[in-house]
């Protein structure tokens, strides 16, 4: 392990650097674009909720790889749609990376909506109603007085799609994102031989990534969960 580690140390650093910055930006992207489907499910206008439904329905029973392999050869190579100068010199591994972002949000934001929708559920219905009688609007009462309690209620199953969302990133590597799947491979290509080690180093890089994510939405789920 130490002559792989020797070997190997930077790119692992920066492989796994690749899939922090992975995992951060999509989590902002899917909480946003999450949060705005739970709301246009609950929400009285019927084609919002029929939008945001069939979105859900749809993105979760497609397989990751698909929206991601879509992401590239779809939206770039096809439709050539691109969010980064074309004139730099690292225009395919920004590119990459960005789709791959785009992809990962796509998908982990139907089920950052469905676990809000869960817990705006918990909000009881008179609070929302109070709202209106006091002449709020339905955006303002969702936004300041449904979602704060709703995020409260599902601070522990948001940690979990967290989680979920820093293994998937693996998948990134179908486009040749450096990430730290596609070092693996590189590294089990070279290192046929210490196989279980390789597996073993990529293991534990995730476990420091993911437990203290565990244990951190955990604590907060239990500080933050409000009283009823």
């Amino acid at each position: 392990m130490e002559r792989l580690l020797d070997t190997y140390g930077d790119q692992l650093i920066s492989a796994f650097w690749t899939t922090i910055q992975l995992t951060f930006w999509s989590t902002i992207g899917s909480l946003i674009w999450g949060t705005l489907l739970a709301s246009m499910r609950v929400a009285p206008v019927p084609i919002l909720r029929v939008f945001a439904t069939w979105y859900v329905n749809i993105v979760r029973n497609t397989p990751l790889t698909l929206i991601v392999v879509f992401a590239s050869i779809g939206l770039y190579q096809n439709l050539g749609v691109s969010f980064a100068p074309e004139h730099a010199p690292t225009f395919i591994d920004d590119n990459n990376f960005r789709l791959a972002v785009l992809a990962f949000t796509v998908y982990t934001s139907a089920f950052v909506c469905e676990s809000l929708r869960s817990g705006i559920n918990t909000v009881p219905v008179g609070q929302a109603e109070a709202a209106r009688s006091l002449g709020l609007t339905f955006t303002q009462g969702i936004r300041l007085i449904v979602l704060p309690q709703a995020f409260r209620a599902v601070v522990a199953p948001l940690g979990s799609v967290l989680i979920a969302l820093t293994k998937n990133t693996t998948i990134a590597s179908a486009i040749g994102v450096a990430e730290a799947s596609l070092l693996m491979k590189t590294m089990i290509e070279n290192e046929a031989d210490q196989l279980f080690v390789v597996f073993a180093i990529f293991a534990i890089g995730f476990m420091v990534l993911t437990l203290p994510v565990g244990f951190l939405f955990g604590y907060l789920g239990k500080r933050l969960a409000v009283m009823r």
